[in-house]
């Protein structure tokens, strides 16, 4: 064999998980058996996105993408791809191209298709524990450029040129934002005089179903650094904080070795490349607090005390951590400036809309069918991103809405799929961007519920500061539960927008504001299904188990096996004939529906 070989496998949480650090040994023995070790490299890699589809082992040359890898599975890769020079066409994931900005690979995807990859530009590409792997893509090359060549004000002008905006949700323009902490502290600003200055990234990420910010730095953790220290030249600051969950392990080690191999490199500590400028990075772990993602409440946490938001004027940028002026992105955020700084800010700015530059990355799960991380042009619809790289609805089944912006976004219904994804077109929709959520949902499924379950969650994570938020969220979770048990009436409905809007108005941060967003955005598309509960006390997605009736037809043979799994002796019959349920006795949990061979059950 003459070709040598690179095989990479996905060491991201999810492939994790699925025993990856198996398929790895037996992958080793395989190649020490055929006598290959020095003719094949094992490499590990971050998250490619294609979640559903873990375990991932790519080969290159040719870039060949496996899908689902098992142990069994090796063997043969070895045999027929490495050793006789033919691609696995059982395992391997054919369709058409994945775009990065540095290079362009062919392999999968209709899934990698519409995308274009920018912040997440090395995730699944290179190992994120190896430093070299980072500069060998040109990795702090904009580091020293700004050091080199760029005074402070010109690195901030770059940012404001590429039109990048904050990734966390607000949308706020990040040029702008650096430019306001750079001006605070100096002899002319009102208020500090000091020029000591904090840059924090905010990886707080508690969304259900969102991973973005995880994935990103567990597959690329030295883009988040060099944008933070490129962010504290153009500040003035001299530290930097990443402040992340606890709970996610394999994040918080692989920032921690970055961060030592960075300090050991020269990119972080004193006289940074040699140059005049000092700065370096401390990572603070958050108890799990949704509230924290707030950055008030972030910035109380990092100082001992208890996440809670405060009232905004002062911003961050002029009294944040420690009163000092703080500078606070998020991860995706970070993970740009390298690009804007290389690439120009003027070349960034003509990705995506006019309003909305750039890319963006999204936690694209649900009922779809490609599952996983991706990053689209802003402007790409919300049919693009559903149909052409989630691949659609499982099962045939149809589309009902999309949710985007988390908990604290609104749910689309169909005739919104050809909106574009960027700030303005989804809150015109009655959505929001948010940090990057997008959960997609079937017929199967129940509104009412979906509004519950959000609402539910906002509710428990509310930090109990202000009365709009603390009160109201849970006056408005207890009607939900009335409406979805059966004992709900039409003026519920009423009060539920009454309470969401005043909710809205009189909370004191941006979490409360927007808490009942997903109230009133079902509300708003999908009053049919609420009218439903209260008039009908019926939930057509059979979801609400107190709005379900189990009956047994004439199809019923008598075979007894509904009434052995009833788990309070609701059936009676006897053997060959019909079987009754007692409705007053049954709890509604199914058993004898799914039991049922003959379907003579039927669910009301």
């Amino acid at each position: 064999m003459s070709k040598k070989y690179i095989i990479t496998i996905c060491d991201g949480t999810g492939c994790i998980q699925k025993d990856n650090a198996a398929i790895r040994k037996i992958l080793e023995q395989q190649l020490k058996e055929h006598n290959l070790t020095n003719d094949v490299r094992v490499n590990l890699s971050g998250c490619l996105g294609m979640c559903d589809k873990g375990p991932i082992v790519v080969i290159n040359p040719g870039y060949t993408i496996y899908g689902n890898v098992t142990t069994n599975d090796i063997p043969e890769i070895v045999e027929e791809h490495i050793v006789k020079g033919k691609p696995l066409a059982r395992l391997a994931i054919q369709e058409d191209h994945l775009y990065n900005r540095f290079f362009r690979i062919f392999g999968d995807a209709k899934f990698f298709g519409k995308q274009m990859r920018i912040a997440l530009r090395n995730c699944g590409i290179i190992d994120p524990e190896n430093i070299d792997d980072y500069l060998s893509l040109r990795g702090y090359e904009a580091l020293a450029k700004v050091l080199t060549d760029m005074t402070p004000k010109q690195v901030i002008e770059e940012v404001k040129l590429s039109g990048l905006r904050g990734r966390g949700g607000a949308g706020f323009p990040t040029g702008v934002k650096w430019q306001i902490t750079a001006r605070a502290g100096s002899p002319n600003s009102p208020r500090s005089a000091s020029d000591e200055k904090y840059v924090i990234c905010n990886a707080d990420e508690g969304d259900p179903g969102a991973f973005m910010d995880r994935s990103a730095i567990e597959g690329d953790p030295h883009t988040v650094l060099e944008g933070m220290i490129i962010g504290g030249y153009a500040i003035g600051a001299k530290q930097g904080i990443v402040y992340i969950r606890a709970e996610y392990p394999l994040a918080v080690r692989r920032l921690e070795k970055a961060i030592a191999d960075a300090r050991e490199h020269g990119f972080l500590g004193k006289n940074i490349l040699g140059s005049d400028f000092s700065f370096d990075i401390d990572i603070r772990l958050g108890a799990g607090a949704f509230v924290c993602g707030e950055e008030t409440a972030l910035i109380r946490s990092i100082e001992g005390g208890r996440g809670m938001p405060r009232p905004r004027p002062p911003y961050p940028s002029v009294e944040g951590l420690f009163g000092k002026p703080t500078l606070i992105n998020n991860v995706e955020t970070w993970a740009n400036i390298p690009v804007v700084i290389l690439d120009s800010g003027k070349w960034f700015s003509t990705v995506g809309t006019e309003r909305s530059k750039g890319t963006k990355v999204f936690a694209l799960a649900g009922m779809v069918v490609n599952t996983g991380l991706i990053e689209v042009p802003m402007g790409t619809t919300l049919r693009e991103i559903i149909y052409d790289i989630g691949g659609g609805i499982p099962n045939n089944k149809e589309f009902k809405a999309v949710q985007t912006g988390g908990p604290s976004g609104g749910c689309l219904p169909a005739k919104y799929l050809d909106t574009p994804v960027d700030y303005e077109s989804l809150a015109k929709a009655g959505s929001i961007m948010g940090s990057g959520g997008m959960i997609v949902i079937d017929h199967d499924s129940c509104m009412v519920d979906i509004a519950k379950y959000f609402l539910e969650f906002t509710q428990n994570e509310s930090c109990g500061k202000c009365t709009p938020c603390r009160e109201g969220t849970k006056r408005m979770l207890d009607i939900l539960i009335k409406i979805t048990e059966g004992k709900g009436e039409m003026y519920d409905i009423e009060n539920l927008e009454r309470l969401g809007n005043m909710i809205k108005k009189a909370s004191l941060c941006g979490l409360g504001q927007s808490a009942p967003n997903p109230v009133l955005s079902t509300i708003l598309n999908f009053r049919e299904e609420y009218e439903e509960h209260v008039k009908d006390k019926k939930c057509r997605a059979g979801v609400c188990k107190q709005l379900l009736t189990y009956e047994i037809t004439d199809k019923c043979v008598g075979c007894g096996a509904c009434k052995k799994v009833c788990p309070v002796v609701a059936i009676t019959g006897t053997t060959k004939a019909k079987h009754i349920i007692d409705q007053n006795k049954c709890i509604k949990c199914g058993a004898c529906f799914s039991k049922c061979k003959f379907d003579a059950i039927i669910k009301k």
